[in-house]
This record gives structure tokens, sequence and C-alpha cells, in this order.
């Protein structure tokens, strides 16, 4: 056999191996497409994000979390020391006390003024009432002791009467000017009195109004312990929601800045799968649509998606995608957000294939690459 026949046949087995390559691909390799009405797509599994951060500067005593933990929402990651910040809640509080301490003797003082200024007004009317009968009494008898000393006067001058007897009507009236004049002065002495003692509702107004602004500090104080006892409060620092801590940016014993992130949390209830969709099937691809997720883990228990995002702008497809021949499309980036995570086996970063459905009587299938 010459060279050119040696190469003609080799040419040939190669034709024929090819071709019977090429036959049992047809038969028995090449998958079918998907039934009409699905749309499959690839990509990695992704999560929203909590950045966690302090709202104060301080220096880290506690780390009680690290990445790959698993949080529950409310949970205490780190805690800042706090040793100036309870030495404030301290003066705070004791500020408090006294300010109440206050508020509460002032407001008895003004109970027991209210009781007592009505009292001594009555007490001054009625000393009024008697100083006025007393006064009226000594008026009368002051008349009647310069009516009967006149009388006598004339009946001793008419020598009717002894002289002695017009001396004692003298003195009669005499007492009874007295007694007038000490009348009238007791008369205006409770009249003093119910004036000094009616000057008590202008003080018990006064008190009143001393009392309100002592309220209005204690008001103050407890506000200014609220605000202290916040910002103890948030020298610790809680997990914003349930997840998975992907990242932590601090050690124990750093200061921090206040606005500077320390954890970033993963929330495994709410992942999300990108996917990329070609610019042809775009158009079938709309928001609300269902959507099963596959994970190479667990290929037979696809996992239940609603298409909740769709970039309005084409993109050339990301490296991450793994079929070489879809990289050089342009396609949309689409989420598809997980109706649940069974047990939380789903994490960020793991790859996945999706099938979404855009016609509802489509029987759903695995995907086909």
């Amino acid at each position: 056999m010459n060279r050119q026949t040696k190469n003609i046949a080799i040419t040939l087995l190669l034709v024929i191996v090819g071709a019977a390559a090429l036959t049992a691909w047809w038969f028995w390799g090449r998958q079918e497409p998907l039934p009409e009405g699905l749309v499959q797509a690839n990509g990695r599994i992704e999560g929203d994000h909590y950045t966690v951060a302090s709202k104060v500067p301080g220096r880290i005593v506690d780390l009680a979390a690290r990445e790959g933990d698993s949080v529950e929402k409310g949970q205490i990651l780190t805690r800042l020391d706090d040793a100036q910040v309870s030495a404030r809640v301290d003066q705070a509080q004791a500020a408090l006390v006294a300010q109440k301490a206050q508020f509460k003797a002032a407001g008895m003082a003004l109970e027991v003024l209210k009781q007592e200024v009505p009292l001594k007004i009555e007490t001054a009317n009625a000393g009024i009432a008697h100083a006025e009968a007393a006064l009226a009494a000594a008026k009368a008898s002051t008349h009647q002791a310069r009516k009967d000393a006149a009388r006598m006067k004339k009946l001793v001058e008419k020598g009717t009467v002894a002289k002695h007897s017009a001396e004692e009507a003298d003195l009669a009236w005499t007492v009874a000017r007295a007694e007038f004049a000490t009348a009238m002065a007791a008369l205006t002495q409770a009249q003093k009195r119910l004036a000094e003692d009616e000057l008590g509702w202008a003080r018990i107004k006064t008190r009143e109004g001393e009392l309100k602004t002592l309220e209005a500090q204690v008001v103050q104080a407890e506000a200014a312990l609220a605000e202290v006892r916040s910002v103890q409060g948030d020298l610790t620092i809680r997990a914003p929601a349930s997840g998975i801590i992907t990242t932590r940016i601090i050690d124990e014993g750093e200061v921090v800045a206040g606005g500077a992130p320390l954890f970033d949390i993963v929330d495994l209830d709410r992942l999300y799968l990108k996917v990329y969709v070609p610019g042809k099937e775009i158009g079938k691809v709309r928001l609300g649509l269902p959507a099963r997720v596959y994970i190479d883990a667990f290929p037979d228990e696809p996992v239940r998606a609603t298409v909740r995002y769709i970039a309005s702008r084409a993109e050339f497809t990301p490296k991450e995608v793994q079929t070489p021949d879809e990289r050089v499309k342009l396609v949309y980036a689409v989420k598809l957000y997980l109706d649940e995570n069974p047990k939380h086996r789903l994490a960020p970063g793991l790859p996945a294939d999706a099938v979404i459905r855009w016609q509802e009587d489509a029987p759903w299938a695995k995907p086909r690459w």
C-alpha cells in the first residue's frame, strides 16, 4: 500500500468514526429542548445583605460572633466599652430621683396650703362678723351712755339728783367710748387678717406655677436618662436580622469609629438566584412568574422561586455563567427570590440552575444544557 492509498484509508476511517459518533450522540446523547413555555438559566445564589455598624465610637470589649456563625435577629454580636456611659446613667438616675423628690415635696406643700387657706379665710370672716357685732353693741352702749350722762347733768343742775349720780353717768359714758374704740380696733384687725389670708390664693397660684416648673424639670430629667440609656444600649451591637455572618471586620480590643462597618450578614430567608436571560428570551419573562431552582446537592428537590427583578439594560454575560457559548451574548439580569429555604441548607455562593415558566399550562422540566 502506497502512501497516498494509506492517507485515503485513514481519512475514510476518521469520517466513518465521526459519523458514528454523531449518530450515537443524535440518538442517545442529545438533550431534547425544554417544553414550550419554559426558560432555563443559571447563576449563583445570593442574598440580602445587612451591614452592621455602631452608632457611636468605642473599644470592642466582647466579641460574641464570627464568620460563618448563624445568628438570630436581636442576638448580641459584640459590645463596646460602656464604663463612661454607665457613670452618666448613674448620674442621670440620681438627678431624676432628686427632681422627683423636690416635685413631691412641693406637691404636698401645695395641698396643705390649699387646705389651710379656706380654713383661715373662714375663721377671718367669722372674726369680722363677731367684731362687727361687738362694735354695734359698743356703739349702742356709747350712744345710751352719752344720753344718760347728758340727762344726769341737767338733773344735777336742777338739783333733782345728787352730783355723784352725774359723775357715775359720765364714767359710764367714758367706759362705753373706750369699749367702742376697742371694738373698732378689733374689727380693723379682723379685716386686716382677712386681707392677709385672701393673699393665700395668690400664693396658691404661685405654688402651682412652681409645681408645673418642677414637673417640667422631672420630664426633662427623665428624657436625659432615656437619652443616656439609649446611648448605653447602642454600645451593645445586635443582629438586625436572622442570617449568617459572611464578613467580620473587627476584633476584640480594637477601637471603632461611629458608623464604621463591623459585620456583614446575609439573610438566609431572603435568598435569590441571580441569572442571566438572553435577549431573545427576555420578552417572555415578567415579574411574578414562578420558577424552580435546582442545585447539584439536591437535584431532585427543586426550590420554588418567583421573578422579582428584571434588569432594564442588557449586558455581556458575566464569566460565572457556566456555558461558554452563552458568555458572548447580551443578556439581562433576573433575580429569582426563593419562596423558602428549607432547613437553611441553601447559602450564598452556591451555583444553581433555574427554570422559569412563562406559560401556565407548560409542564415543569429540569434544565437541559
